[in-house]
């Protein structure tokens, strides 16, 4: 009976709160590891829109990512198709062939480019000072006006990112979730913030700071201040995950993040030049 409510307890979560999810490859490195794993809040944008610098998992399919090609090879017969239908309806197992972790540099109405003097990327003029990106291979682009409802997306590992400078904006509705805390392994485990810089950006209706102004940075890093609107609803997520746990089976697991690890989460799918 406990094994039938964990089930449909799961089905649940995975279906309307929080999903799982495996990181394959180094796109997003340094902020997220191969063989990490992340929770991603599936309901805070029904409530608001995506904020620039959140890291957010989106289906490609549709998209300009829709070219990649992921590297977890298709079921080849029926009983392989079948195990990764369950594991999908689950939310375990091998990677979905069509999703795809990045941070948002850029909302509708926004104006984007690389690179500034200093070969930093500018949002509406302003520049970022991205102190958690990894090999940057300051590529060229734009400027480019993101389209009204879409994302201009980026990986933090720059070098090894296929993202929307190659393959352009992606609709917000194409969004999962916001990717908001790190959950495996447990010495990594931290709640994925906000980065200061893009506190400073402004709308995109305002004019552009003076190419001469330097950033005043509110908070560093990627670990959210208190008062951060955006991880409090994100740790609501988390508290509704606990809370919603059948006390037995979640003190059997030790925790969620472990369960998560012990039975290989879905995640996000690594592609030929995203990795």
């Amino acid at each position: 009976m406990l094994v039938l409510v964990a089930f449909l307890l799961a089905l649940l979560i995975k279906a309307l709160l929080v999903q799982a999810f495996w990181i394959p490859s180094e796109s997003m490195e340094r902020t997220l590891l191969v063989n990490d794993r992340v929770l991603v809040n599936k309901v805070v944008y029904h409530f608001r829109d995506v904020h620039r610098g959140e890291v957010v998992v989106f289906n490609g399919k549709g998209t300009g990512f829709d070219h990649a090609e992921s590297i977890v090879p298709k079921p080849t017969n029926v009983v392989g198709r079948f195990v990764r239908d369950a594991q999908n309806l689950l939310g375990l197992g091998a990677p979905s062939e069509t999703d795809f972790i990045k941070r948002v540099i850029g909302v509708g109405g926004d104006t984007v480019a690389c690179c500034d003097a200093q070969g930093r990327v500018t949002v509406n003029g302003h520049p970022l000072d991205e102190s958690y990106v990894f090999e940057n291979d300051y590529q060229r682009f734009g400027p480019v006006k993101v389209p009204k409802g879409y994302l201009w997306v980026m990986g933090d590992h720059r070098g090894a990112s296929s993202d929307a400078r190659q393959n352009g904006p992606i609709p917000q509705s194409k969004v999962v979730g916001r990717a908001f805390v790190r959950v495996w392994p447990l010495s990594r485990f931290g709640f994925l913030g906000v980065p200061g810089t893009f506190s400073d950006v402004p709308a995109a209706s305002a004019a552009p700071r003076a190419s001469g102004a330097q950033p005043q940075l509110r908070h560093s890093g990627l670990v959210a201040e208190p008062g951060d609107a955006g991880v409090s609803a994100d740790s609501a997520a988390l508290l509704a995950l606990l809370a919603l746990t059948p006390p037995a089976w979640r003190a059997r697991r030790r925790g969620p993040a472990v369960a998560c690890a012990r039975r290989g989460v879905r995640g996000v799918a690594r592609r030929r030049g995203c990795r």
